[in-house]
């Protein structure tokens, strides 16, 4: 048959026919040979269906009668190209339907046509001497499924097929590369349609006669086989599983198949058995018991069999049917199993208790007894594994356990109705059971939501009345965020349908009436999760539990509402998340829930300093469910005031999130414009009256994407902000995806809707939406020279998706040139633009005009290929002859990173681009290329060659570059002279090298996946001689360098490379990474004489890419032969001889293993040796050698992280346990508790003795050990009581003579104790408390359990247990601990934290005998150094300052206290993170002001330190931004003192950057503070000296920061005061220069400054500050000054020194000059900073001085003067712009200027103060004589326009000055 290409060509020249009635079938039948054509050029799965799906819609459209006339030629050709297609596609099922489908109407006009030619087509597939391959059976597969023709031949000839497949399995099953791979998984699948689709033919074959067809048994036979082990691979085997059980299916007669079925279970025999299914029998023989083949079978009989062979009852046992009796017990036992199918074994349980719910009523009648009565031994045995697995860390397991738990509850009730049982017991038992579950487990919640629906929310609630607290914690965890809001919304749905009690009616006032019966019980909570300062539970909260919320009670919306103020910055963002919840759940419009404060609210709400409060905000203005909802004029004018403020946010999800909502603004725009263009469209002539606001709307539509569309590219030039740029290209893509008709294959949704292309017109017939003109594509060419990677990206992606396919020829040419000259660039982010250039030009090359491409030799993609290879090869050439001129000039990284982007992101196959000839050159080179780079990094290229045991240490790869460096540059090293720092030179070379292999590896990898994954089997571009060429390459660079990055990337490719391989059909091809496996487990055994810190360290980075390149759903040969290899070489005996200098083998494989754990992409598959592996390192870390105890140590750590799983994680702080509980975590690891209980054992064995005894025995493996146990997740109930065997070694452990084992065998008696022995712990542990002296360890060990077991057991919400009572009264009783009879600190530490955790339990004698005892001790001076006194200290205080009186007391005291004391009683206040008590906080405050003048003078830093940590934290409460508390001031005479200590340390710049800031923010309070305004003028003038000293970008980041609290703590209070001007213009000046600050802290604080001034001066009656976004914060500053400083002296001066220099001759000089040639370039101080919208801020302030100059002599002589001074030079400036008016064609020059950041800086501080010098001329006539403002401001016009057609864009106001318009 011919190919699909050559059958369309045919088509579409045969179809065309001079009648003129067949005109319109012509034409169609065009259009669907170009849409099939187009379909199968295209290698997207979803492009091919939607081509289909158009071209079946084309064929539909010609009726039976038309195609009737056509000839019989062309309708067999049709026939043919459709059929054609269908074996093209056959692993494309949906496809291949669409074909079918269009067979079918073929068939209408001539039937037999259509089954002749699938006739032939399948018998040439069957009808074949040789074995079926693997396209063989997917033709086969495909007929079978997805064609009705096929199928009927099938039908017909299915005896053929079967022999086929017979065939087949007698020769595959004898080769191990053809059954555990691809070809025998297929014929397996064949097996099952046959079974499944032609069940009737195949019936006779299996059931009919003595012996049966033997095709047939052979099948059956290799199926068995197959399913018994002799096949590795366990997909292949559970597939076999249900072709067996669909054959036993096709019995007709019932006895038959339940006979089968009974014989078939004989699978869990261990001894070989007879299988008989009708006629057929085989011999089974198991080969293993690794469980899949009983799995494999019960799952193919739950799958597919009859209701009627389930409910067969065996001969034997009449009263149970085979799903009981057979079924349960094995699905039972493979669930209990540890087995490697745990996933399967499970889905196996959720399907038999969704056959036993189909059968029930049946097995009702046959057993005539409950299926469920309580506690019956299939109860107990279904909730035992439910119980035991609801945390498995298998994936998917948990999944299937929560479907099993919720269909054995729904058995349970059909039971209890059955035979009605009213009490339901198991319900209640199953509550209780849950509700003792600790909130950290996952399956408590979804338990819960099984269970809700049969006890009702009132009963659940009220019995579990923590359920509120709990969900608030969960959605504060992310792990937990899912379940615990999935049971909000089952509580709250099932609330509704209690109150609504089954009436579906709804009503306005019913809806308010259920919406505050919800409130009652929810909105506290609601609104506690949405104000708290947790951002998880805020996020989660405001996602999850809002939309629940309005889907079930819409008038929520209301309540919520009501109690919010919005002015609080909480209850704002609580605000706006309801609002955007609301809208975007119900789609009604919140714009009228509040009246007409809802917009004022939004306002402010999009103002907030918040990214969350401003993105909820938007949300609200932009989403809407229904997308024709065209938003409002009021709604679109809002957004153009939001969207310029929020361009440069620092947070990378802002910026996604900003995209999506502007996106979601234009989709709803574009709909309603479409849905208008419709309407009107639609209208007669006489019903265009009211269509006046129709085309308001449309015409409001069109301008605002077209003003969008506009907008990012004035802020695209160099010179802007990283975060400006990205957030306009992604605002820029979204006008693009959304406003255009580009079609995007890659994307599921998103694309434009089909009448886009009417909207396009309408808005181009407006002179609207030219979004791809030459301007704007220049603007996206300069971005590719962008120093960032993402801006690169991103405009590449734009140029190539939207704008036009072809580079006009000027561009190309020049852009051409630009990116040869960047890829000869030693600069590795220059080397990237000139990828991405050439990405780009080989892409667009492809589209351009054969006359203007530039090199027309050869067609556009392989021309730009060879070009790039020949490229490559001389820039090799070059390096070998002379590596230092290589580096500096032709770098081989950047034509490498080139290559890999023509070649594999190009759209097209590599086939179209590569032959064999120039793959195998590329190869040779990438080997050469990195045998000449590691022999420079060796020093040798012989060595390089040679394998050595190690390769050259860092110390070698720099003295071999040196010496290369030396040797070219014709001279030698000077001896003695050795530089600390890596000279200029050496650092090309190394860069050159690593780069270039990290390159090589990525390259080569991603190459030849590329072409396997698109290799046919007639041809493909590598050979195995290629490929194990390829192989070295990879191990050379792996094996021999030691560079980290060279390494790491190859690594990438390297595992690319291996996974390619190892998915082939090839075995050849399969065992190259296999054999270089196996070569680097020889290297890891081999014993070697290297030192033990010169590893490679790429050889477990080389066995780690082979094992993680295997398929993941597969069995893994390859990683179990490593594991097995390492775990064996790592327990061999050390040699006797031991040198613990050099490496040895097991210290190797050690490490080798901690990189097979680490390596995430091996998954779950490791966790398989994880018993083993944890033995072994434990075991390890009792060796006598210290790198194999540091290895073991490592390797225990990087496995317990990957046994427990990501930790539980929350904004209050990480979690100390995971989410495993002990029960769980063994369950999965068994054969780790004997091991673990043995270890604990022998360590707690070695403390027994007598007392006197020492008892210091060093167990290496103890305190890991403690460690794991620890962090299990605590509070789980342990029925089976199966680890009260670990109790008594922790209790033991207490003793131990080490602290920190002590401290960690507390934590691990909590993890292991069930909450149901915690009692009986705390009374054990008190009863052993002493009333005399004792062993110090053990007592102390005793009291930490006790506080441990006692903070997991207190419940606040609860009452005490009564068992309780009898531990306070020892804890009471033994008092003496505390008291000067107990000598160690740590003991009385440790009992005091006992007393605090019981406090509110004690009576009040104890606590005043307590507190007394503890005030004494703390005022008596101590007599000598005691360990552990400061521990003691700082629990005595906390203790005592539990109290209001006590903390009086003692801080009464604090000058006599000793300096120790003093210390602790500063820290305590730092910890406490702002006090409670406000009579407390006021002495305290009194006692530290009086003493700080004291603290100042102190010697000791950390004191003065800390004093001053905690005087702020006591004045200012931690925060600076909101109204400070009135505090005491300091005595008079001590103020000033203070303060000049505090300024002279800061003026002299004394201690560190952290204590200055401290003493900046001090100052500040003091300040803020001072009544005498003599003084207070006197010190803001040295005050104001410091904040400008230290608010430069060059200032550290703390002083920064401390200068913005400053300005907030005291510049707020001066500026309210009578201030004089100069002060207040200095403070405005600072809040300006800190609002550009690059640290975001540091503008957000300088933000809150002007949010306060605007507060004060605005007089607001709120009493909380509204805290403005920094965007917003800058304008208002700018207002002040010129409101209340406009003609001070110095404000012209502050405006005019935030723009840029505008000298843009020595500008344009310096970008003439040569580039540096260093490889790094120096970064900006402030890189956040942006002059060029800095200009625009400033134009308006400028223009609006020079307004009211005739108000102010002074302002009008200061205006004059910088005029006269700055006219010459600004016209000079205007005059060099004219002259290098860009020409029509782009030049070299011009981009060079377009991608130079210093030129757009210029230019716009430029035409800043030309258009403030135009409004000075106009205005005042005394300056026209420096210019005629006629000229002037015709050559602003002329320059500005050149500029703008030719890539330079402006803002809005400066084109609004240049056009004689006042800026807005």
């Amino acid at each position: 048959m011919l190919s699909c290409e050559d059958l369309t060509t045919n088509l579409q020249g045969c179809v065309v026919t001079e009648d003129q009635a067949l005109e319109h079938v012509n034409q169609t039948l065009r259009l669907f040979s170009e849409k099939l054509s187009e379909s199968s050029r295209s290698s997207v799965k979803r492009c091919k269906e939607r081509c289909l799906e158009e071209a079946l819609q084309l064929l539909r459209r010609i009726s039976e009668d038309q195609l009737g006339v056509l000839e019989e030629s062309h309708i067999l050709l049709l026939v043919r190209l459709l059929i054609s297609m269908q074996l093209k596609m056959v692993n494309i099922s949906k496809a291949c339907r669409k074909v079918d489908q269009m067979l079918q109407h073929l068939a209408k006009v001539d039937h037999q046509l259509v089954f002749r030619e699938t006739h032939h087509c399948l018998l040439s597939i069957v009808h074949n001497e040789q074995v079926l391959s693997f396209e063989d059976m997917q033709k086969a597969c495909m007929f079978l499924e997805d064609s009705t023709f096929g199928r009927d031949i099938w039908r017909e000839s299915f005896l053929v097929l079967l022999n086929k497949v017979s065939e087949f399995f007698s020769f595959a099953l004898q080769q191990d590369s053809l059954r555990d791979g691809p070809l025998c998984y297929i014929a397996v699948k064949m097996c099952l349609q046959v079974f499944q689709l032609l069940s009737s033919e195949v019936a006779p074959l299996v059931w009919d006669g003595e012996h049966g067809d033997p095709t047939v048994r052979k099948i059956l036979q290799a199926l068995m086989d197959i399913i018994l082990g002799q096949c590795c691979n366990r997909d292949t085997r559970l597939l076999a599983g249900t072709a067996v059980a669909m054959l036993i299916n096709t019995a007709s007669e019932r006895r038959c198949g339940e006979a089968a079925a009974w014989s078939l279970l004989q699978v869990s025999h261990s001894e070989p058995w007879l299988l008989t299914v009708g006629a057929l029998q085989v011999q089974c023989c198991p080969a293993g018991s690794d469980g899949v083949d009983r799995l494999a079978v019960s799952r193919g009989l739950l799958t597919c069999c009859r209701p009627h062979i389930l409910l067969s009852s065996h001969v034997d046992f009449t009263e149970m049917c085979l799903l009981q009796k057979e079924l349960f017990p094995l699905v039972y036992a493979l669930c209990e199993e540890k087995l490697d199918c745990h996933y399967f074994a499970f889905e196996a349980l959720t399907l038999w208790l969704k056959r036993v719910k189909e059968c029930l009523a049946d097995i009702w009648k046959m057993t005539g007894a409950r299926l469920l009565p309580d506690n019956s031994k299939l109860q107990q045995e279904l909730i035992h594994i439910i119980w035991t697995n609801a945390e498995s860390p298998v994936e998917g397991v948990s999944d299937f356990v929560r479907s099993a738990f919720c269909l054995l509850l729904d058995l349970y009730e059909m039971d209890c109705q059955q035979y009605g049982d009213t009490k339901k017991t198991l319900y209640s038992t199953l509550l209780q059971r849950i509700i003792k579950l600790p909130w950290e487990s996952k399956a408590k919640y979804h338990r819960l939501c099984a269970l809700l629906p049969f006890l009702g929310t009132d009963m659940v609630l009220d019995q579990y009345a923590e359920i509120p607290n709990h969900l608030l914690k969960c959605l504060s965890t992310n792990h937990l965020s899912p379940c615990g809001s999935e049971l909000y919304k089952c509580l709250i749905q099932q609330q509704r349908r209690e109150l609504c009690d089954g009436s579906a009616k709804s009503t306005p006032h019913i809806e308010l009436d259920l919406a505050n019966q919800w409130a009652r019980r929810w909105r506290p909570v609601l609104h506690e999760a949405l104000m708290s300062h947790v951002t998880l539970l805020q996020n989660h909260s405001s996602t999850q539990l809002l939309p629940f919320t309005f889907q079930a009670f819409p008038s929520a919306v209301d309540p919520l509402l009501d109690s919010l103020d919005p002015c609080d910055p909480g209850h704002l963002h609580a605000w706006a998340c309801i609002v955007s919840s609301y809208r975007a759940t119900t789609g009604s419009s919140p714009w009228a829930l509040q009246g007409s404060s809802t917009f004022k609210t939004l306002q402010l709400a999009l103002g907030s300093a918040e990214d969350k409060v401003r993105l909820a905000a938007l949300n609200a203005l932009c989403c809407s469910p229904k997308t024709k909802d065209t938003p409002t004029a009021e709604e679109m004018s809002i957004m153009k005031i939001f969207i310029p403020q929020n361009l440069n946010c620092e947070s990378s999800p802002f910026r996604q999130h900003f995209q999506a909502a502007v996106k979601r603004f234009l989709i709803r725009i574009r709909d309603g414009c479409l849905a208008h263009i419709k309407e009107q469209k639609g209208k007669k002539k006489g019903q265009d009256i009211h269509s006046k606001g129709e085309q308001d709307i449309l015409e409001q539509g069109i301008e605002f994407v077209d003003w969008l569309g506009q907008l990012p590219y004035c802020y695209l030039a160099p010179g802007h902000s990283f975060q400006r740029k990205k957030t306009a290209l992604l605002l820029l893509c979204a006008v693009l995806e959304t406003c255009t008709d580009t079609w995007s294959p890659d994307k599921k949704k998103g694309q434009p809707p089909a009448n886009m292309g009417s909207l396009i017109k309408c808005a181009r017939a407006r002179g609207r939406w030219d979004f791809v003109c030459r301007r704007k594509q220049l603007v996206l060419i300069s971005g590719l020279e962008d120093s960032t990677n993402e801006i690169r990206e991103l405009s590449a992606e734009l140029l190539l998706r939207f704008f036009p396919p072809s580079l006009p020829h000027d561009i190309a040419a020049v852009l051409h040139a630009r990116t040869k000259q960047l890829l000869c660039s030693p600069r590795v982010h220059e080397a990237q633009m000139a990828a991405v250039m050439m990405k780009l030009l080989h892409q667009k090359s492809q589209h351009q005009p054969e006359a203007c491409r530039l090199n027309s030799e050869v067609s556009g993609g392989a021309c730009m290929v060879t070009l790039l290879v020949k490229e490559l090869e001389e820039h090799y050439l070059t390096a070998k002859a002379d590596m230092m001129l290589a580096a500096k000039t032709k770098p081989i990284h950047g034509v490498l990173s080139a290559l890999q982007r023509c070649l594999l992101e190009a759209p097209g196959s590599v086939y179209d681009t590569l032959d064999h000839s120039l793959t195998v050159e590329v190869l040779l080179l990438l080997e050469n290329m990195s045998l000449l780079l590691l022999g420079v990094l060796y020093g040798d290229q012989d060595a390089c060659a040679i394998e050595k045991d190690a390769p050259p240490s860092l110390y070698e790869m720099g003295n071999a570059i040196s010496s290369l460096i030396a040797q070219e540059s014709g001279g030698g090293q000077e001896e003695g002279e050795e530089c600390v720092l890596i000279s200029e030179e050496t650092s090309l070379v190394l860069t050159c090298c690593w780069v270039s292999l990290k390159d090589i590896g990525i390259f080569l990898g991603s190459l030849v996946a590329k072409i396997l994954t698109e290799s046919k089997p007639s041809k493909c571009l590598l050979t195995k001689e290629d490929l194990k060429r390829a192989s070295r390459v990879f191990k050379n660079i792996l094996l021999k360098c030691r560079h980290w990055g060279a390494v790491e990337g190859c690594c990438a490719g390297f595992t690319k490379f291996c996974a390619s391989l190892l998915s082939s059909s090839d075995p050849e091809l399969r065992d190259i990474p296999a054999h270089m496996l196996k070569q680097g487990l020889q290297v890891v055994r081999s014993p070697r004489s290297t030192s033990v810190t010169r590893r490679a360290a790429g050889l477990p980075m080389l066995i780690l890419c082979v094992v993680s390149a295997e398929e993941a759903g597969k069995s893994r040969p390859l990683l179990a032969l490593s594991m097995q290899t390492l775990l064996e070489t790592a327990k061999c005996p050390l040699p006797a001889d031991l040198d613990q200098t050099l490496d040895l083998p097991q210290v190797c494989a050690v490490h080798t293993l901690q990189a097979l754990v680490r390596g995430s992409a091996l998954g779950e598959a490791v966790l398989h040796f994880a018993p083993a592996v944890v033995i072994l390192s434990l075991t390890l870390l009792r060796s006598p050698c210290w790198a194999m105890r540091n290895a073991a140590l490592q390797l225990y750590s990087s496995l317990c992280s990957r046994m427990l799983g990501q930790r539980p994680s929350n904004d209050e702080g990480v979690s100390a346990q995971h989410g495993l509980s002990p029960l769980t975590f063994f369950f999965h690891y068994p054969a780790l508790q004997p091991f673990l209980l043995g270890e604990l054992r022998g360590a707690a064995r070695d403390l027994q003795g007598p007392q006197t005894e020492a008892k210091l025995h060093l167990q290496p493996s103890l305190f890991p050990v403690l460690t794991l146990l620890a962090q299990l997740q605590p509070g789980v109930q342990d029925s089976t009581k199966t680890l009260s065997d670990f109790l008594p070694p922790l209790l033991q452990l207490s003793a131990s003579p080490i602290y920190s084992v002590r401290v960690m065998a507390s934590k691990a008696l909590v993890a292991m104790t069930p909450p149901s022995e915690y009692m009986n712990i705390l009374l054990r542990l008190s009863a052993e408390l002493p009333q005399e002296r004792c062993c110090h360890n053990r007592l102390h060990g005793q009291l930490l359990q006790i506080r441990a077991t006692l903070e997991r057991a207190l419940c606040p919400a609860s009452a005490p247990p009564a068992d309780l009572c009898e531990v306070v009264r020892r804890v009471e009783a033994s008092m003496w601990l505390v008291t000067g009879a107990q000598r160690c600190p740590l003991v009385r530490a440790a009992y005091i934290a006992v007393a605090d955790s019981l406090r509110s339990l004690l009576s009040e004698t104890f606590l005043s005998t307590l507190s007394d005892t503890l005030q004494s001790d703390l005022l008596t001076p101590q007599q000598q150094l005691q360990v552990g006194l400061s521990s003691f200290h700082q629990q005595a205080i906390h203790s005592l300052c539990a109290d209001q009186k006590r903390a009086c007391q003692i801080w009464e005291n604090f000058s006599a206290a000793s300096p120790d004391l003093r210390l602790s009683l500063v820290t305590w206040v730092v910890d406490e993170q702002g006090l409670q008590q406000s009579g407390s906080k006021e002495v305290i405050l009194r006692v530290l002001q009086s003493n700080l003048k004291e603290a100042l003078l102190s010697s000791r830093v950390e004191y003065r330190r800390i004093y001053l940590t905690a005087l702020v934290a006591v004045m200012a409460g931690g925060d600076s931004t909101q109204h400070l508390p009135h505090s005491a001031t300091p005595e008079e005479p001590v103020l000033p003192e203070c303060l000049d200590l505090l300024l002279g340390d800061l003026e002299d710049m004394r201690g560190g950057p952290e204590f200055l800031s401290l003493a900046l923010f001090v100052s500040s309070l003091l300040l803020s503070q001072c009544s005498d305004s003599s003084t207070r003028m006197s010190v803001s003038q040295r005050w104001c000296n410091i904040l400008e000293s230290h608010r430069s970008p060059a200032a550290p980041e703390v002083l920064r920061i401390a200068c913005a609290e400053a300005l907030c703590v005291a510049g707020v209070p001066l500026m309210s005061h009578s201030t004089p001007p100069a002060i207040m213009i200095r403070l405005i000046h600072t809040g300006v220069y800190l609002l550009q600050d690059q640290n975001q802290q540091v503008r957000m604080k300088a933000a809150s400054f002007t949010s306060m001034l605007h507060h004060a001066r605005t007089a607001a009656s709120q009493r909380s500050v509204y805290l403005m976004q920094v965007n917003q914060a800058l304008p208002l500053l700018l207002d002040l000054l010129l409101e209340e400083c406009w003609d001070t002296p110095g404000t012209l001066e502050v405006l005019l020194c935030h723009l840029p220099q505008s000298n843009l001759r020595s500008v344009l000089k310096e970008a003439s000059e040569a580039g540096s040639s260093t490889l790094y370039e120096q970064d900006e101080a402030n890189v956040f900073a942006e002059p060029s919208v800095m200009s625009a801020h400033v134009l308006p302030y400028l223009l609006l001085m020079v307004e009211r100059s005739s108000e102010s002599p002074a302002v009008a002589q200061s205006l004059s003067a910088w005029a006269e001074g700055g006219a010459a030079q600004l016209l000079d400036s205007l005059a060099v712009c004219k002259e290098f008016q860009p020409a029509e064609t782009l030049t070299r020059s011009w981009l060079a200027l377009l991608t130079d950041p210093r030129f757009h800086c210029a230019l716009s501080g430029l035409l800043t103060r030309a258009a403030f010098l135009l409004r000075l001329v106009k205005t005042c006539e005394d300056l026209r004589h420096l210019c005629d403002p006629a000229a002037l401001h015709m050559s602003l016009q002329e320059v500005c326009s050149v500029l703008s057609v030719n890539g330079v864009h402006f803002p809005s106001a400066v084109t609004a000055a240049v056009a004689g318009e006042q800026p807005i």
